[in-house]
């Protein structure tokens, strides 16, 4: 693969290492939200701001941590076939459908996009009683859509290259 693919690729995994490696986290701060929830809820009168707030967590959580998760190959396939496949042939099927979730992902994006910007434009917000804006988690989802996409484009170049027998990290 030529050069600028390969630093790429290696820039994309570096970045979606560490992005992963801090949505990782995000799943503590939602605990911790959740626990002073149950809390408040038992022993004082109930924070409005919990479960929303809770909700947006996850919602961080699982779109920053898609690129990593894509990177160190963590999503649900399934093995029908697969496993009796040779390399060669897993990686050619691998690279055909990393473009659908590619074509996902741009479809994903242009909504995201559109959604926030009406958020920053309007100043959305939730229809909750605690109403927060709604701009910064879907800033929050274009990012990790972003981050998603590029990995899946990283992988792509990868799977071309297992293809052609060479390795791509």
């Amino acid at each position: 693969m030529p050069g600028p693919i390969r630093a790429y690729v290696r820039g994309v995994d570096a970045v979606n290492r560490v992005a992963g490696r801090i949505a990782m986290y995000l799943i503590f701060a939602m605990m911790g939200i959740l626990l002073y929830s149950s809390i408040t809820k038992t022993l004082f009168i109930p924070p409005l701001w919990t479960l929303e707030m809770a909700q947006f967590t996850m919602v961080a959580y699982y779109l920053l941590g898609g690129g990593h998760a894509i990177q160190i190959d963590s999503h649900v396939r399934m093995d029908l076939l697969y496993g009796r496949w040779s390399e060669r042939t897993r990686a050619i099927v691998d690279a055909v459908t990393v473009l659908f979730l590619i074509f996902y992902l741009l479809l994903l994006l242009y909504g995201g996009f559109s959604s926030t910007s009406y958020a920053l434009q309007y100043g959305e917000k939730s229809y909750s009683s605690w109403a927060p804006q709604m701009a910064p988690i879907k800033v929050i989802m274009c990012i990790g859509i972003v981050l998603t996409l590029l990995q899946a484009v990283a992988t792509f170049f990868k799977d071309l290259a297992r293809a052609r027998g060479e390795t791509l990290s």
